[in-house]
């Protein structure tokens, strides 16, 4: 493979982890606000623990990604 083939298969493979991490966080706070709707909650508990999930598992995502491309 030549060598300007490389960043620019990096920036595909990186291009993409934005757009993972948001869909991510989107779809946990939404089942978190499904949540609170219905357990009849006041206060936005599940909305919180899933944003928190969301981050903490797209962070998760965008590292392993990270690692997969600088070990090839």
């Amino acid at each position: 493979m030549p060598k300007q083939d490389k960043p620019l298969k990096n920036f595909a493979a990186l291009s993409g982890l934005g757009v993972q991490m948001g869909i991510i966080i989107y779809v946990l706070v939404r089942i978190g606000k499904w949540l609170d709707a219905y357990f009849n909650l006041p206060k936005k508990i599940f909305v919180a623990i899933g944003a928190i999930t969301g981050v903490t598992l797209g962070l998760y995502v965008v590292l392993k990604q990270l690692k997969k491309i600088q070990n090839k």
